[in-house]
């Protein structure tokens, strides 16, 4: 599998996976139960890695397995609960909800790599982060006061809130692999924990709701979650190894941006104004934040 070697283009296309992933998970939340959607997403995404990574896990087994603590850790907060947090979350709420509650990733990440690493976020990131968060409301209240007002929190999002704050500890946490075992590798080990830790959960759900209909519809989103979060997973590991956990969150308020993006393609809905202004703050954050001045380059050498 050939990746491209810019870790901003690896992010781009991974948040617009996760826009895709959001808006089919909304729209098949009333005939799939969300940890069956949780439980066969993450098997399937095993199955379809098993042949591609299988042999170079083999040969990394010795490195994996000294690290089997960071590795359970990373398939429970990363892949066992976020997955079956999101799909609650999208079961219960709007998928804008959803998105809005995600965008808050990169202001969550920096708290977190300040507890765990001791890294420390510049004015410049912030104001980019701020700048950029600015953008994300602007596109979900359609720049109107009484939009922004009449927003109303139910549990799914509160699912969402905690899917948000496990995602940015995964983000950090991710970091501390180890850097000699490939992405795909990596994410074979990772959602074949996190299918055996929701494997308890998904019968539970199987007794309590019963199962879904195994039709076109059902199998192509779950197909359709699968690739594109194989390729999601896989990039967004590249880039964070590069780029960092908190630049590599930043990305993540392009997500709401593609979600409006495929609402007007495949929904046919219509490009408004406050779509470019919300998308042009969005990217002026995200260059305010991962550009260096040049007076930072002279002093670093570069």
């Amino acid at each position: 599998m050939r990746i491209p070697s810019s870790p901003y283009l690896l992010l781009v296309i991974t948040m617009l996976c996760w826009a895709g992933n959001f808006v089919v998970g909304r729209s098949v939340h009333g005939d799939i139960p969300p940890v069956s959607m949780a439980f066969w997403r993450v098997l399937a995404t095993t199955a379809v890695l098993l042949p591609l990574a299988g042999r170079e896990l083999w040969a990394e087994r010795a490195v994996v397995l000294r690290h089997w603590r960071l590795m359970t850790v990373l398939g429970v907060v990363g892949i066992a609960a976020y997955h079956a947090s999101v799909y609650t979350a999208l079961s219960m709420t709007t998928a804008i909800n959803v998105s809005l509650v995600f965008a808050i990733v990169p202001v969550v990440i920096p708290i977190f790599s300040y507890l765990l690493d001791g890294e420390r976020i510049t004015a410049r990131q912030m104001a980019g982060i701020a700048v950029s968060l600015g953008g994300v409301v602007a596109i979900i209240t359609r720049a109107d006061a009484a939009v922004l007002l009449g927003l109303r929190f139910n549990a799914g999002d509160l699912w969402m809130v905690l899917g948000m704050a496990l995602w940015s500890l995964f983000a950090v946490l991710l970091q501390r692999s180890p850097a000699r075992v490939p992405a795909l590798a990596l994410l074979l080990v990772l959602s074949s924990l996190g299918t055996v830790m929701l494997a308890p959960v998904y019968a539970w759900e199987l007794a309590a709701l019963g199962g879904f209909a195994v039709d076109a519809v059902n199998a192509a989103s779950i197909a359709f979650v699968v690739v594109g979060g194989v390729i999601a997973l896989t990039l967004w590991t590249h880039a964070v190894a590069k780029v960092g956990a908190a630049k590599a969150g930043l990305f993540t308020h392009l997500t709401p941006v593609f979600a409006v993006i495929l609402a007007i393609v495949l929904l046919g809905e219509t490009l408004q104004p406050y779509h470019v202004a919300g998308t042009s703050l969005i990217v002026f954050g995200i260059l305010l934040t991962i550009t260096v001045p040049r007076a930072a380059r002279v002093r670093s050498g570069n």
